[in-house]
């Protein structure tokens, strides 16, 4: 069995000239993921990116979509939210929205205001559809988590590459949502990350990369790509005391229940 990248952007700019070369040889087991990569989720920003995401998963069977707002991308957003979501996510393999939720990072992203009423509006909007979203948390802990409590016990989701504290985790298991680990779990500063790693239950734990961004150590300052997911994959394995291959073969049970994929 190989592993499951869950969240992977493969529709960026940064893989134009080689998107194709990286993406046939994910499959491959090699010195770099002796495992070999299964599945991919491409997660979309906005319109654009969500449909160059349902491109890619209509051009390889292995790699599924998302389509949804990204907080960044808040501000161009008007009436037309809902009937656009409603017409991305009917495509078959478009398997949540996402990514939705808030980021405080940046001063001159959206106004915070507008970025909760988008997160609301898709989070309503993925009750009404009975889709499970995926979560952008950037600096954002206490707001994010005032809106999933909003919905907790109507729409179930993942937080992506989680850098919440171990109690945050645990309050989301108690809402029976999905925590995603990505390459920051091998980062030097990571302590806090890596507690939360052990406050995830085995059946709600994923792992992803965040391609191109996030590149997991020895491979810092490269342009991620999911064969790196293997670091990922090893070191949580090495904080839950588990083998590799348990945690390739448990992240991938999750990520298809969680996405629905047969």
């Amino acid at each position: 069995m190989g592993l499951f990248d869950t969240h992977a952007h493969y529709d960026d700019e940064r893989f134009d000239d080689c998107r194709n070369t990286i993406i046939e040889g994910l499959r491959l087991k090699n010195d770099v993921n002796p495992l070999g990569v299964s599945l991919v989720v491409n997660s979309a920003s906005g319109y654009s990116s969500s449909e160059k995401a349902i491109l890619l998963s209509e051009q390889y069977d292995f790699i599924y979509a998302t389509v949804g707002v990204h907080p960044h991308e808040a501000s161009d957003v008007g009436d037309e939210l809902e009937d656009k979501i409603k017409e991305l996510i009917s495509h078959p393999k478009a398997v949540a929205i996402g990514e939705i939720g808030l980021d405080y990072h940046y001063e001159d992203s959206a106004p915070r205001e507008v970025q909760k009423d988008i997160f609301r509006r898709q989070m309503q909007l993925a009750y009404e559809l009975n889709k499970n979203v995926v979560v952008h948390d950037r600096e954002a802990h206490g707001d994010c988590m005032e809106i999933v409590k909003e919905y907790k016990d109507k729409v179930i989701g993942v937080f992506h590459s989680f850098s919440g504290s171990f109690e945050m985790a645990q309050e989301l298991m108690r809402y029976g949502w999905y925590v995603s680990f990505s390459g920051t779990v091998t980062f030097k500063n990571a302590s806090n990350i890596l507690r939360s790693v052990l406050a995830v239950s085995d059946d709600r734990l994923l792992i992803e990369t965040d391609s191109p961004y996030l590149a997991p150590v020895p491979y810092r300052g490269k342009t991620n790509n999911s064969a790196y997911v293997y670091e990922t994959a090893k070191k949580i394995a090495e904080i839950r005391g588990k083998s590799v291959e348990y945690i390739a073969e448990l992240t991938m049970n999750n990520g298809k229940r969680f996405f629905n994929i047969d």
